[in-house]
């Protein structure tokens, strides 16, 4: 099965979750903070704002930092993604 996001919205693969600190000590699995960085999967068509087409910033395969309380959780196929508006997306990570 594929998610194809609609409007404005982007569907995004979370990357995983820091185990160890930088001093070394290892996080157990509920200490680990989720990260606000992921992967874009798939990117919808494009939002209209006033009447205007406005196009989509970021393209699949890039990564991104995105708000941390925002899009909707999603899982499929026992994979979890996180669906949010392109304007929830902060930065582009080069």
């Amino acid at each position: 099965m594929k998610l194809k996001p609609l409007g404005d919205r982007v569907v995004l693969k979370q990357l995983e979750a820091e185990e160890t600190t930088k001093s070394g000590i290892v996080l157990p699995g509920q200490a680990q903070e989720k990260p606000q960085q992921a992967e874009v999967i798939a990117v919808g068509p494009g939002g209209v704002v006033d009447g205007e087409k406005v196009p989509m910033e970021v393209k699949v395969g890039d990564k991104v930092i995105y708000s941390r309380y925002a899009g909707t959780e999603v899982k499929l196929d026992g994979d979890e993604y996180i669906v949010v508006r392109q304007n929830d997306i902060v930065a582009i990570v080069e």
